[in-house]
């Protein structure tokens, strides 16, 4: 019964995260007004048209006015948010560090959307996240406060570092400044530890899909890929599966 509850809770901050997504990119875009509508045909969804997922099956992902198709984003969003509320809570139980990453796995979810389709990081987002996970490390028994100190500092100067060394030497952006301040957030909730792991693991996702999307594209070294989306699926192989990690390092790689 507890596992269903918070299905449905991630379901339907999964939706509100839908909102997020397709209106915070817009200049002068509001998460608040207006209410949902369909972006076709404008008219307000009902709220038996807007329950998460299950309305997109019955109106067989199409608009009850206009009969648009509606994006598989929404549906799709709505259960991955639903599934990361089930891994948290089998993860961490009802305690307090379901409450601290459940709001941080919301903000990657929307980041890997919106850096998707825009190839940017809201820094409403990442900023108000840097700080939120220095205040949570307040009361984290996972991470201290001084190991979000440091994550946060090391997160965003690593990437600082390297997106400079790359502007000098090939005298063109590299690296977005969202992605240094997504690190930094990153290093907040997870700690300085977390950040050899995140960005190995992002580096080889971001590499192999570079690569496949280098031979697609055919514009070689200047193929534009967001990185986004793979340091929030590296902070979230970290959070779920830490331990699994620290001990496949100590087996093989640490005498």
């Amino acid at each position: 019964m507890e596992m269903a509850v918070f299905i449905i809770f991630g379901a339907l901050v999964g939706s509100f995260l839908n909102v997020v997504i397709l209106r915070l990119p817009q200049e002068n875009g509001s998460i608040v007004f207006p209410a949902s509508h369909c972006p076709k045909c404008k008219e307000l969804i009902r709220w038996y048209d807007n329950i998460p997922v299950v309305s997109f099956l019955l109106l067989g992902g199409k608009c009850r006015q206009c009969r648009q198709v509606i994006s598989w984003q929404y549906p799709l969003v709505e259960t991955l948010m639903a599934l990361l509320a089930c891994a948290l809570y089998l993860r961490f139980s009802i305690s307090i560090m379901y409450a601290i990453y459940f709001p941080f796995c919301a903000a990657l979810l929307a980041i890997i959307f919106i850096d998707f389709y825009h190839q940017i990081i809201p820094d409403v987002i990442s900023l108000p996240g840097i700080v939120l996970g220095f205040l949570f490390s307040v009361v984290n028994p996972a991470v201290a406060w001084q190991d979000s100190l440091i994550g946060i500092l090391c997160g965003g100067g690593f990437f600082y570092l390297i997106a400079a060394g790359y502007y000098l030497v090939a005298k063109r952006a590299g690296m977005g400044g969202g992605d240094i301040k997504l690190l930094a957030m990153i290093g907040a909730f997870l700690g300085w530890q977390s950040l050899p792991f995140v960005i190995f693991s992002s580096a080889l996702l971001g590499s192999i899909i570079g690569i496949a999307a280098m031979v697609k594209q055919k514009k070689g070294g200047k193929t534009v890929i967001p990185y986004g989306p793979f340091l929030a699926v590296g902070s979230y192989l970290y959070l779920f599966f830490q331990e699994e990690i620290y001990n496949f390092v100590v087996l093989y790689y640490l005498p």
